[in-house]
């Protein structure tokens, strides 16, 4: 019998995975030193590691309240709808309200005229036939006019608007379940604000409020920060007199002693509110020319504040908030436009001072958008303790929580402690209050 053959030895197979594993080990790697990098200019870079915290607790709050949704009521809406539109229409066609609206429009040029409001073309012209001729049909310039025609026309655009946005194909796409879950887009503005990529959560119109109804035994914890933007203004520029006037709660109102001789026909809280919407976003005509100078001349670090991220704007500089997001930079066609010896009066001059307004806004917009922030992350912490209450709607400035009504008192003690340590993280031991004025309701639109 012949012997068995021999065999070299032969090395062992490869496993299936190996180089799978080899790769995704390198692959980790990569994304170990990635990590230690972004850490290693986290650090070097002051406060920015309490942003990029932010940043992250904000996207993880974001996902849940995709995830969880906002309480909403179909029926509520549809019987809105119903009730300001008319039954919901087929095949394409208006509203009942609204055709009936359409008709009337038309009538009022003329018993042979036939003018589709949805065509600014077509108002246009039929106002130019009538000697009025007009340039658009925006309601600010529709007001300004004495025909028949102009009250309807703003009727049927604010139901139409509603129509388009919200009507009965939103409530169909955006709706189940009893929940709205819209696509929140995180730091999706310059500025920090959120935006939505579908579903429009940042534009709900307040008619449209009473639809977002808490569920049997649940409450609406609606909380938004009172004046929040000149607070914020106060706590960076640190002015001591606009600072204490800042430890109010009604910020406008403790201003209003510095306006109370200067002419203007308002009253002095009012007048202080328009001055502190001047400064902050560049305002200077009219009456809030002479309310500026008043501002300059009685809180004169705040104003400063302001006017040298205007000019560093200007300059094509870049201007950063609280905690170190920057603004964008000026384009190459910005640069080229403004170059030394450029028409200060003609569109080089524009161009620079409208950079001017936005980087005098951003720093404002951009803290409290920091601040919104750092609120979030420290109200999630908080609600995750009380397990039940979720939050469901965030709006630059305003949330609101769903909660079993046996802990809305718990969660309105949350927000209130949330906004300080917000206001602690961002501004140390400031004197500056940020008051959350809290409601807890059934329905959202019984918040306000």
């Amino acid at each position: 019998m012949p012997a068995d053959p021999v065999h070299e030895e032969e090395s062992a197979q490869a496993s299936l995975f190996e180089e799978e594993r080899d790769a995704a080990g390198e692959g980790i790697e990569q994304v170990v030193g990635v990590f230690a990098e972004q850490q290693r200019v986290v650090s070097g870079l002051d406060g920015f590691a309490l942003l990029a915290a932010a940043e992250s607790v904000g996207s993880l709050v974001a996902a849940e309240m995709s995830h969880d949704g906002l309480p909403w009521s179909a029926e509520e809406h549809d019987a809105l709808l119903t009730d300001l539109l008319g039954t919901r229409p087929s095949g394409g066609l208006r509203p009942r309200k609204l055709q009936g609206l359409a008709d009337r429009i038309s009538a009022a040029f003329g018993a042979r005229a036939h003018v589709n409001p949805d065509s600014p073309a077509q108002i246009i012209k039929a106002f130019a036939s009538a000697g009025l001729p007009i340039a658009s049909t925006r309601a600010h310039v529709l007001k300004g006019i004495d025909h028949p025609a102009v009250p309807l026309l703003l009727e049927y655009k604010e139901l139409s608007r509603l129509h388009t946005a919200h009507g009965w194909a939103w409530l169909d796409t955006w709706v189940s379940d009893g929940r709205f879950r819209p696509e929140y887009v995180v730091g999706g503005v310059v500025s920090g604000r959120w935006a939505t990529s579908g579903g429009g959560a940042l534009q709900i119109p307040r008619v449209l409020r009473r639809a977002v109804v808490a569920d049997p035994g649940w409450a609406l914890v609606v909380a938004d920060a009172a004046q929040l933007e000149p607070r914020v203004l106060a706590a960076l520029a640190g002015d001591r007199a606009f600072t204490e006037a800042a430890a109010q709660g009604d910020l406008y109102a403790a201003l209003s002693d510095a306006f109370q001789d200067d002419g203007v026909s308002m009253s002095a809280r009012d007048k202080a509110k328009l001055a502190l919407l001047s400064a902050m976003y560049g305002g200077g005509t009219g009456e809030a020319v002479q309310l500026l100078g008043v501002l300059k001349k009685r809180f004169p670090d705040a104003f400063e504040y302001v006017e040298a991220a205007a000019r560093a704007g200007e300059r094509g500089r870049l201007v950063r908030s609280r905690l170190g997001r920057t603004c964008p930079p000026p384009s190459a066609g910005w640069r080229e436009l403004t170059l030394e010896g450029g028409d200060p009066s003609g569109s080089a001059g524009q161009a620079l001072r409208s950079r001017g307004r936005f980087t005098r806004n951003f720093v404002v917009q951009a803290t409290a958008a920091d601040w919104a922030l750092a609120l979030l992350g420290s109200l999630r912490r908080r609600l995750r303790v009380l397990d039940a209450p979720r939050l469901v709607f965030f709006q630059h400035d305003e949330v609101v929580v769903h909660t079993p009504v046996e802990l809305a008192g718990d969660v309105a003690a949350a927000v209130h402690a949330s906004a300080d340590e917000a206001r602690r993280l961002l501004f140390g031991d400031t004197p500056v209050v940020f008051p959350m004025e809290v409601a807890v309701v059934d329905r959202y639109s019984d918040a306000k």
